[in-house]
């Protein structure tokens, strides 16, 4: 049994992550950033949760990008082939519930 508190949580670096689970293929983690991440697409599906600040997601669908923004408690689904990018605003602290070894 462990509690996470993830309005405590920080890392040395934009995009640190804190290993929540491992279950059948499928890691949970916890990440902090203040910069973006990388266009990329998933192996496979991926659970997005901002947990804290304000983040942008880019992605695209049918060749165009389309921006969302996601505030604390908001949910972004990738599903297989979603190309997308996240822009914080600030300081962010996302879960992230993936395929492991996932980029």
């Amino acid at each position: 049994m462990e509690i996470t508190r993830s309005k405590e949580f920080t890392a040395t670096r934009a995009w640190g992550a804190k290993d929540i689970a491992s279950m059948n293929g499928i890691t949970t983690r916890l990440h902090w950033t203040d910069k973006p991440y990388q266009w990329h697409i998933n192996d496979g599906e991926e659970v997005f949760v901002v947990l804290g600040g304000v983040v942008e997601m880019r992605y695209k669908e049918n060749d165009l990008e389309l921006t969302t923004r996601l505030n604390t408690g908001d949910i972004f689904y990738a599903s297989v082939g979603t190309e997308h990018v996240a822009i914080p605003l600030g300081e962010a602290r996302i879960l992230v519930i993936e395929s492991e070894g996932s980029i």
